[in-house]
């Protein structure tokens, strides 16, 4: 087998791979005849099934994996002999495509973009610094009163009171297009509190300032976007009985709150309360100290970079921004989408990143663990209640997924190695202060 250097310019490579058709029929009849002892025809015993019939039977299967095998190893070769990684999937094309057939020599092209070269990056001299905020009284009596109303009971307002956003209205409703009631469109007994934006836009504005037993007719269009193919974009009327009117009552902070949300009593609650925010904020002021490491460690090393991943990196960043800027929009279906100038400076920002941060985690020899990636699993799974097996299942047979789940653990742990050789220094901010500083991330 040759391998021939077509293309060496910058990180853009090329090779001509040719596997002439005496060793392709040399790898064939060996793989014949390592199955040979295996293999039972009619006419004749395990084992004995003469190689021209097996050529017959099997030759071209077996001409297909053997081809696959040749390529494959020679690829391999050729990178660990030449010290090079491909920056994404190499693009193998064979010359001829359908009009090769037996007898002919196998010629593969192959082309891909390597790894550029990382130099080495002096770590000494980072200073970072860690923002430490507290939970004081007031963020803990804040969440406090947040629960409190979660917890909100409602009671049944006097008779003749106008309802008002926040408030509960128990109705009894039934929906028409075009005259004709829909299936799903009637409830009875239903409690729905105004403002709560659970039903569909326009809805409950209508019932504001409704009184207990009123009539009142709702109308209303249904989103271009909702489930419900048949309803999306259709103008309803909703003939809607109020059958009491509830004002919200917050429930009392003391030791019963406390045992609706599992603690034993309102100081055990306070205790968890003080726990969750200081480790949302230790997450908070860790994604500032990152920020800060790798804002330094950009502007430490200079090298060439991959020119396909920049340009998936940019068109990645283009779609993302797009979607959030359009919220309404949950398909693909719209249209090409061309990254900016700046979108493109971002994405050579975070290649060159990516790829520092990968060199520093292999010189180190940093891995995910299996205990690790079984985590991040779990915790991915939590998000689809009641299909947690089809998800492990999905990751088990999706290498792409296995990845993106790794990458985050494999970064976080090579930037904890980086920050545990850096000058850190720690300073106590408030939670306003903090929350600037994270708002400040999405400005930059």
């Amino acid at each position: 087998m040759q391998v021939t250097e077509t293309l060496n310019d910058g990180l853009k490579r090329g090779y001509k791979i040719t596997l002439t058709a005496a060793e392709l029929d040399e790898k064939v009849t060996a793989k014949l005849l390592e199955a040979q002892p295996e293999i039972e025809m009619k006419g004749f015993r395990k084992g004995k099934v003469p190689m021209a019939m097996l050529r017959k039977t099997y030759g071209d299967r077996v001409m297909g994996d053997a081809m696959q095998e040749a390529i494959d190893g020679a690829m391999s070769d050729h990178f660990e002999t030449a010290g090079v990684r491909p920056a994404m999937q190499p693009k193998v094309e064979m010359e001829g495509g359908e009009a090769w057939k037996p007898g002919d020599d196998v010629i593969v092209t192959v082309s891909y973009e390597a790894l550029p070269e990382i130099p080495e990056v002096d770590l000494s001299g980072l200073k970072l610094e860690r923002l430490v905020v507290k939970a004081g009284e007031a963020e803990i009596d804040e969440a406090l009163a947040n629960l409190a109303k979660t917890a909100q009971n409602f009671e049944k307002r006097r008779k003749g009171s106008k309802a008002k956003e926040g408030d509960q209205v128990v109705i009894d409703f039934e929906g028409f297009v075009d005259g004709v009631a829909f299936e799903g469109g009637k409830g009875e007994d239903y409690p729905l509190v105004l403002g709560s934006g659970s039903f569909i836009p326009g809805f409950e504005d209508q019932l504001v300032g409704a009184k207990e037993e009123e009539e009142v007719d709702v109308k209303v269009t249904f989103p271009e976007q909702y489930g419900a193919a048949h309803l999306a974009g259709k103008e309803a009327l909703f003939k809607c009985t109020v059958k009491e009117v509830r004002g919200a009552k917050e429930a009392e902070i003391d030791d019963e709150l406390a045992k609706k949300f599992g603690a034993e009593d309102l100081a055990a609650l306070k205790a968890q309360i003080a726990e969750r925010l200081e480790a949302e904020f230790k997450g908070a002021a860790r994604a500032v100290l990152k920020r800060g490491l790798l804002d330094q460690l950009d502007g430490k090393v200079k090298f060439d970079l991959p020119p396909s991943l920049v340009e998936a990196e940019a068109n990645s960043i283009a779609h993302q921004l797009w979607h959030e800027e359009h919220p309404e929009e949950h398909g693909h279906n719209h249209g090409s989408i061309e990254p900016t100038e700046e979108h493109k400076t971002l994405a050579e920002r975070r290649v060159r990143l990516g790829l520092l941060l990968a060199e520093l985690g292999r010189k180190q020899e940093i891995e995910v663990t299996d205990a690790e990636f079984t985590q991040a699993v779990l915790n991915q799974a939590r998000q689809y209640p009641g299909q947690e097996r089809a998800f492990f299942e999905f990751v088990q047979q999706n290498a792409q997924m296995q990845q993106q789940l790794r990458a985050p653990i494999f970064e976080d742990k090579v930037v904890d190695y980086v920050v545990n050789g850096a000058e850190v220094t720690e300073k106590e901010v408030s939670k306003e202060e903090l929350q600037k500083a994270i708002e400040a991330l999405d400005e930059m």
